[in-house]
């Protein structure tokens, strides 16, 4: 954790040491914080910071690149993106765009995609309703009401917003391991996050959110990748552990989309995939309670 970030989370550490949370327990909570980027659009809270993207817009893509099977949501200019807002080692240069349908999947199947543009591509713009080969005319309709308009960056700190793991027996659920106070910490950082670092419709890095959970929505998401590899879903090796995989960007669909209120969309991708430039790769989840 960066001095920067130390100092801009002393108001949760002050909190949580005044609910009656031990020195030492508040201070191993604050080193697993993350740098992450919110994006917001004008006039949002923290709106206005430097334009790296934009919701929608014309879809621009290689030419030997399939259409996505999945509605367009936002291009990520990545040069833009400023200096060390996340740690997820993402390229310098060139464009992440992101695809996802808001809609829990009855099986173990991706709800969405990442393309990575690199830049210099020779691009062509592609039909944006491609994905919606049978025009059926509720999900087009949920097309439409898909945000519109540039996006601003601003660096923020991530800590996580789910404070348990699933156990095998009773009572099916504990505290964080290597942190027994972690319910409690979770709920000093809803109270105060506001004032440290704002929500955006969209974040890029830092730990996964959604409506009322407890466990780690990344850890959702790679077992419906495992359970999506298993049944010849997905080719390539593919890892159970968490640890194995990062939050690549957040997106809370239901801020926007009239209908799906509460859907939060989950891109996320294993680090070795990252590294690789493997976007491709990239497995999305959507939690959605209606």
């Amino acid at each position: 954790m960066t001095p920067e970030m130390r100092d801009r989370l002393s108001p949760f550490r002050d909190k949580a040491v005044a609910r009656g949370i031990p020195a030492d327990d508040v201070e191993r909570w604050l080193a697993t914080a993350r740098p992450c980027a919110t994006l917001t659009r004008d006039g949002e809270v923290d709106g206005d910071g430097p334009v790296v993207g934009r919701f929608g817009g014309p879809l621009l893509l290689p030419a030997d690149t399939p259409d996505p099977a999945h509605p367009f949501v936002a291009s990520i200019d990545l040069a833009a993106l400023p200096a060390d807002a996340t740690d997820l080692g993402l390229p310098p240069d060139g464009h992440l765009l992101l695809f996802a349908f808001p809609e829990t999947a009855d099986d173990a199947e991706t709800m969405g995609s990442v393309a990575y543009v690199p830049v210099g591509s020779a691009v062509v713009e592609r039909d944006r309703h491609a994905w919606n080969s049978f025009d059926f005319a509720d999900e087009e309709a949920m097309f439409e009401a898909f945000p519109q308009g540039p996006l601003r960056a601003t660096p923020h700190v991530s800590l996580p917003c789910h404070h348990a793991v699933e156990l095998l027996g009773e009572p099916w659920s504990g505290p964080l391991p290597g942190h027994p106070r972690s319910e409690e910490l979770v709920a000093v950082w809803e109270s105060i996050r506001g004032d440290i670092a704002p929500e955006g419709p969209l974040q890029i890095g830092g730990y996964a959110d959604e409506e009322a959970i407890c466990t780690d929505p990344v850890a959702t998401a790679v077992s419906r990748a495992v359970e999506a590899a298993e049944a010849g879903g997905w080719d390539g090796p593919v890892s159970g552990d968490v640890s194995d995989w990062v939050l690549l960007a957040d997106w809370q669909a239901g801020m926007d989309v009239r209908g799906w209120e509460s859907a939060t969309v989950h891109w996320v991708i294993q680090r070795e995939d990252l590294a690789a430039r493997r976007f491709d790769r990239a497995f999305t989840s959507v939690f959605w309670n209606p």
